[in-house]
């Protein structure tokens, strides 16, 4: 199973989120961009989206920023990845339009169904919180090179 990078950094900008040093400090998208070498276009897209479900809590404005909307206990890591990939479809006859001859007997879609299926329980068993039983390692490698001057 491969996620895609929109689930990918939607789990990172969590994971950054979660480990900033001060929670009543605002996070810029620009540093999370820089602390994880990937587009601003791209996290842009994403932080709506995890502002949309209500992970996180976007200000706008001059002072503006983004935070945590809720502690990271609460946040499942297995939901958001559901909420986050366009679909499961493994193989072709797990989508709607589907030609593989096979369909009618076949018994890999059931299999590729439970492995799914399984993948997701397994996630389902940690929070964004137990991601960061390391949060100062993390912390330190994420926010080691921003400029803390104002």
């Amino acid at each position: 199973m491969k996620l895609t990078l929109y689930t990918d950094y939607s789990l990172r900008v969590l994971l950054y989120l979660a480990s900033a040093p001060s929670t009543d400090k605002l996070v810029q998208i620009k540093d999370i961009a820089s602390a994880y070498n990937i587009s601003k276009n791209h996290l842009m897209k994403v932080i709506f989206h995890l502002g949309k479900l209500g992970y996180i809590e976007t200000i706008r404005g001059r002072n503006g920023g983004l935070k945590l909307a809720v502690s990271p206990s609460s946040i499942q890591i297995g939901k958001i990845v559901r909420q986050t990939e366009e679909d499961f479809h493994m193989v072709e006859c797990f989508q709607d339009h589907n030609s593989c001859i096979l369909t009618p007997v076949c018994k890999l879609k059931g299999i590729l169904y439970q492995a799914t299926q399984a993948f997701l329980s397994v996630l389902d068993q940690f929070t964004l919180e137990d991601l960061l039983s390391n949060k100062d390692q993390v912390a330190s490698l994420l926010f080691n090179n921003l400029d803390s001057s104002p």
